[in-house]
């Protein structure tokens, strides 16, 4: 399939040292980006489908690297079905999993943690709610695992451990299973703060430092921040990627995004949502940070902010996605200041501490829908197809 975005008044590229494109336009085929600032009339012609965002705003899809999935789009937690497919209407089109803990009578041997990993790494695998990327099939380290067994997920393609929910003495029990995932290839994540569910430990920096894993999830508090000083050292003292997530504590947001700035190290700051959990199903979460970290405190940048959700993710994950470049996964939104708003445009809006109005998804080149969100107002713009040679309507009904 070809889809072409012309007639945008900004491109924000999801990299926070070049956040902006010249140019346009964007053109997609067969699920990547082929080119990303100008496009000729015989490229337009040839797609497919021609969105035309009316001067509207393109960013990278969001990835929204703190998921609590299960299996299917069913949260069993909020008793919910359809969740992420609500969420790709907030902009989110890659949800990573944050382990498969929220599965009811989830077993904690280790048989039982491979064989949960490998199941929802391969129910997801090919299953795309509403057009979205899961990443799921996450192991859980308890204990009784050994590095051969790492060894073995690695080698039926889970690529995903997280430490902090095992039933260990002591988190620093935790230093050599994620050492051997790590040696097997796998992205490792750690529980961050204080216990999040009964019978798991509170786990800090020194924890952290001695794991050394590549993210510490929720580092703002899931739901239960660590104390002041522990910041300072987990950005001086280590490179570990951290993660801030809605349904965490915002003032310690604002405190890591203003150390990591001050060190010159932003490719380390990730936003993420961790829901659902007992914080609900947030479908706007990624875009409710990004105007939170562009609006209060000392205010950051919004296309930093928007990197934070987009291609600081993806490099972390060694994702393609998270960066509208050529080559690049085809996953892409069209933002717009809400109808009814102050503000003109969707960055203008989020540094004003207002979500935008989403106006389009494509992910994985396919259009998702086109016009409106069913989750956030109308955008002030006219954002339509202007060309359709696939039987299907995009636009969807009024909410």
């Amino acid at each position: 399939m070809k889809t072409a975005i012309v007639n945008l008044k900004t491109i924000v590229t999801g990299d926070w040292r070049e956040p902006h494109a010249v140019g346009d336009a964007i053109v997609m085929e067969d699920g990547k980006i082929v080119s990303v600032g100008t496009a000729s009339a015989a490229a337009v012609e040839a797609s497919d489908v021609v969105i035309d965002a009316d001067g509207a705003v393109a960013v990278p899809g969001f990835i929204d690297s703190h998921v609590h999935l299960t299996f299917g789009d069913y949260t069993p937690r909020q008793k919910t079905v359809g969740f992420l497919e609500s969420y790709v209407h907030g902009g989110t089109t890659t949800a990573i999993s944050a382990c498969e803990v929220h599965v009811p009578g989830r077993p904690k041997d280790p048989d039982g943690v491979k064989a949960l990993a490998v199941a929802a790494f391969k129910c997801f695998e090919h299953y795309r709610p509403g057009g979205m990327r899961v990443h799921g099939g996450s192991i859980i380290l308890e204990p009784g695992l050994v590095e051969a067994d790492l060894r073995e997920m690695a080698g039926k393609g889970v690529w995903l451990a997280k430490a902090g929910f095992g039933a260990v003495k002591t988190p620093f029990d935790y230093v050599e299973m994620v050492s051997w995932a790590k040696k097997h290839g796998m992205i490792t994540t750690v529980h961050t703060g204080g216990a999040s569910i009964p019978g798991s430990s509170g786990i800090w920096a020194e924890h952290l430092i001695a794991m050394n894993p590549h993210v510490s999830f929720h580092v703002n508090g899931g739901p239960v921040a660590m104390p002041d000083e522990d910041f300072e050292r987990m950005v001086n003292e280590s490179k570990i990627a951290l993660q801030v997530c809605t349904a965490g504590n915002l003032r310690t947001t604002l405190l890591v995004s203003d150390l990591v700035r001050k060190v010159d190290e932003f490719d380390r700051f990730l936003i993420a949502t961790d829901t659902p959990t007992g914080s609900g199903i947030m479908p706007l979460g990624m875009m409710y940070t990004i105007t939170h970290l562009a609006s209060l405190g000392n205010k950051m940048p919004v296309e930093w902010a928007i990197a934070g959700a987009t291609g600081n993710n993806a490099k972390v994950y060694r994702l393609n996605s998270g960066f509208l470049r050529a080559g690049h996964d085809a996953d892409v939104l069209v933002l717009d200041a809400c109808a009814g708003g102050s503000k003109t445009t969707a960055l203008e809006a989020l540094q004003n501490g207002d979500i935008a109005a989403v106006g389009a998804v494509v992910s994985d080149g396919v259009p998702r829908f086109v016009g409106r969100s069913r989750n956030t107002p109308a955008p002030m713009k006219s954002i339509r197809v202007a060309q359709n040679r696939v039987m299907q309507d995009y636009n969807l009904a009024a909410h």
